[in-house]
C-alpha cells in the first residue's frame, strides 16, 4: 500500500518551517482507496515567495485545522503504507518536524518519485516534477497546491510502477527510516547545554577542540549534530565527548569571539571557516569629471574596501538598494552600462549625475552619506547589543576605525567614560574577517544602537 503525499510550507529557516496544506491520497496498486486534503494553519508567517508560488495566504488559513487537529487523520491513512514523495526527502523531514513539536516519532518507510524517475526514465532534461510531468505527456493541474502535485505525483508513480516490471527497482529504493537514535553520551551532553546565544565547543577524550560554531540556540544547533546524517556529523557524533559553551546575548559577539577562536585554535571540522567569510567588496574612485564612482567587485586584499559581502547577490541588492534610498546614478554605480544617460535619467528618477547635468559637488554628498554610513573607517564607535543577562549589555569598541574589541556593562556611565569602557573591554584581533562581521551586522540590524565618541 502507497501513500502518495505532497505538502506545501511556509518556507523560512531549515527545520523552522509549518505546514500550510497537505494531500494524501491512498493507493493500493489499482486505485485510490483514500484520500486526504486539507489546509492547515501553520501558526506561523508565511514567507512572502511562498505566497506568490503557491497562492496561499495567511488569510485562507485562519479558519484552517492546526496540525495536532489533522495529526491522527495523518497516522491513520499513512497506517502500513509506504509514503511517496517528490523530493520524499523534503517532505518526510516537514512531516517528522511537526509530529516532533507535539511530542510525537512518526516513522514510514520511503519512496522518491525523483530517484525512481532517474532510474526508470534515464535521460530526461529536468526532474523537477512539473517539466517532468509535461515531458511525459502527463496532465497537470494546480501546479504548487498540495492537491494538484499529489495528483501529478501520483500518475507519474503509475508510470514508474508499470516501467520497473520486475518490481526490484522499486523494492530496492524504499527507505527504511529508522529512526536516529540519540546515544546516552549525546542525551547527558544536551542536558547540561542552555537554549540561548552564544559559542560553543565540541571537545574529543583527549579534551582537544575539534569543532567551534555559534548559534541563537545552543542546545538546539548541538542537537542537530547529533542527529544529521551528513559525513561531518557522523565523524563529530563517534568523537564527541564534552560540549563547552560561552553565552552571549548578542549573536555580533558570538560571530566575532567564534571567528577568533576557530583562526585561534585551528579545529579539525572547521576548514570552511578558516577561509574568508567574504568573495566581493564595495569600492569608490573618483572619475575624470570627479564624480565619486561605486563598483562591486571580486574582493583584492590590495584595495581598501567601504564594506564587504558574502557573495555577488548580496553586493548587487545591497547596491540596488543605495541607489533609490540616496538618490545615486546608475550609470556611476556601476548597475547602468551606458556612455549617455542611465535608464533612471529617462525617467526621471536621476538628477542627471550621468551626463554632468548634476553638479560632482551635490551628487557626492549623497555618496559620502552612504560611505560614511556603511564604513566605520576613521571611526570612534561603540555598539550596544544585547548582554547575557536581562539587565546587561555587551559593548564592541571600535578606536580611528580599528576593531579593539569585545566587553559587558551594567551600567551607562561605563560607556560614556572612555577609560572605563577600555577597562571592561577583552582586546581581540582587528582583520577583514572582523570587518565583514561588524559591517554584515550593522546592515542586517538598522536598529542597534551606536554611540560615537572623540
Amino acid at each position: 500500500m502507497y501513500a502518495i503525499l505532497d505538502i506545501e510550507t511556509t518556507g523560512g529557516k531549515y527545520n523552522e518551517e509549518g505546514i500550510t496544506e497537505i494531500a494524501i491520497y491512498k493507493y493500493d496498486g489499482h486505485q485510490v482507496v483514500d484520500q486526504f486534503i486539507s489546509l492547515v494553519n501553520p501558526e506561523r508567517e508565511i514567507q512572502p515567495f511562498v505566497v506568490n508560488l503557491t497562492g496561499i495566504n495567511s488569510n485562507m488559513l485562519r479558519n484552517a485545522p492546526k496540525f495536532y487537529e489533522i495529526a491522527k487523520r495523518i497516522v491513520e491513512i499513512t497506517e502500513d503504507c509506504i509514503l511517496v514523495a517528490h523530493n520524499a526527502q523534503f517532505d518526510y523531514r516537514i512531516l517528522g518536524t511537526e509530529f516532533r513539536r507535539l511530542g510525537f516519532d512518526y516513522i514510514r518507510p520511503s519512496l522518491c518519485s525523483v530517484e525512481l524517475s532517474k532510474q526508470l526514465i534515464p535521460g530526461q532534461p529536468s526532474y523537477s516534477l512539473g517539466k517532468l510531468v509535461r515531458s511525459l505527456g502527463i496532465p497537470v493541474s494546480d501546479r504548487h497546491r498540495a492537491s494538484g502535485d499529489a495528483l501529478a505525483t501520483l500518475k507519474l508513480f503509475k508510470l514508474l510502477l508499470d516501467k520497473d516490471s520486475s518490481k526490484s527497482i522499486i523494492q530496492q529504493s524504499i527507505k527504511l527510516n529508522p529512526k536516529h537514535q540519540l546515544e546516552p553520551r549525546h542525551l547527558d551532553i544536551l542536558a547540561d547545554l542552555p537554549s540561548e546565544t552564544g559559542v560553543y565547543y565540541i571537545h574529543n577524550a583527549e579534551g582537544n577542540i575539534i569543532y567551534i560554531g555559534k548559534s541563537k540556540n545552543i542546545k538546539k544547533r548541538i542537537n542537530q549534530h547529533f542527529t544529521n546524517t551528513n559525513r561531518k556529523s557522523k565523524q563529530i557524533q563517534n568523537l564527541v565527548d564534552s560540549v563547552s559553551y560561552e553565552t552571549t546575548g548578542s549573536e555580533l559577539v558570538a560571530l566575532l569571539k567564534e571567528s577568533e577562536a576557530i583562526k585561534t585554535i585551528k579545529p579539525k571540522f572547521n576548514r570552511a571557516l578558516r577561509r574568508t567569510r567574504f568573495t566581493h567588496a564595495l569600492y569608490s574612485f573618483t572619475d575624470d569629471n570627479g564624480y565619486i564612482n561605486l563598483k562591486i567587485d571580486i574582493a583584492d586584499g590590495r584595495k581598501k574596501p567601504i564594506t564587504t559581502f558574502s557573495n555577488r547577490d548580496s553586493g548587487k541588492s545591497f547596491i540596488n538598494h543605495a541607489v533609490e534610498d540616496y538618490n545615486l546614478c546608475q550609470k556611476l554605480t556601476g548597475i547602468y552600462q551606458t556612455k549617455t544617460s542611465c535608464f533612471n535619467y529617462d525617467i526621471k528618477a536621476c538628477n542627471g549625475a550621468c551626463i554632468g547635468k548634476e553638479s560632482p559637488e551635490s551628487y557626492n554628498e549623497r555618496v559620502s552619506k552612504l560611505i560614511t554610513k556603511n564604513s566605520y573607517a576613521n571611526q570612534n564607535m561603540v555598539i550596544i547589543d544585547r548582554g547575557r543577562d536581562i539587565d546587561e549589555r555587551s559593548a564592541i569598541l571600535i578606536e580611528n576605525g580599528v576593531f579593539k574589541g569585545i566587553g559587558f556593562f551594567n551600567l551607562n556611565y561605563q560607556i560614556n567614560n572612555i577609560e572605563i569602557l577600555q577597562s571592561i573591554i577583552t582586546p581581540m584581533q582587528n582583520n577583514r574577517d572582523t570587518q565583514h562581521i561588524i559591517q554584515s551586522y550593522l546592515r542586517k540590524n538598522k536598529k542597534l544602537k551606536v554611540v560615537n565618541f572623540d
